[in-house]
C-alpha cells in the first residue's frame, strides 16, 4: 500500500535545527529509501509565506495569499512510499529527523483509477 508521510514543523525553528548533520540524516534516509525501492517521491515545500490558497464558495473562486490556517506547525514536505503495513510506515516516519521538533502525519493513499 502507498502511504503519504506529511512533515509538519514550526518553520520558525528550522534555521537553527537544520544543521549540516541533520541535512546528512535526511540525505542518508533518502538514499536508503530509494535503494530499497520503497520511496516513490519526496519533496520539500517553500515557506508558508509563498502559499496561495484557493477556495470556491457559491460558485466564486476566492484566492488568498499566504497560509491556509494559522497554526504552530506548517506542512513543510512530504514523502510518498510503498510499505507492506501501517506499522512499517510509522517506523519510517519515526526516523524522519524533523519528527523530533514537529510531527509526521502518516496517511494511506486511496488509489483512484484513471478514467476510461
Amino acid at each position: 500500500m502507498r502511504y503519504l508521510l506529511l512533515v509538519y514543523t514550526d518553520e520558525r525553528l528550522l534555521p537553527q535545527f537544520m544543521t549540516p548533520e541533520v541535512f546528512e540524516q535526511f540525505e542518508e534516509l533518502g538514499r536508503e529509501l530509494y535503494a530499497s525501492g520503497r520511496l516513490l517521491m519526496t519533496g520539500g515545500l517553500a515557506d508558508t509565506s509563498s502559499a496561495t490558497t484557493v477556495r470556491v464558495r457559491d460558485g466564486q473562486v476566492l484566492v488568498t495569499d499566504g497560509p491556509f490556517a494559522e497554526t504552530h506547525e506548517q506542512l513543510g514536505g512530504f514523502s510518498l512510499a510503498s510499505y507492506d503495513s501501517l506499522e512499517q510506515a510509522v517506523a519510517m516516519a519515526a526516523r524522519v529527523p524533523t519528527a523530533t521538533v514537529g510531527c509526521i502525519e502518516v496517511r494511506p493513499v486511496v488509489e483512484i483509477p484513471a478514467p476510461p
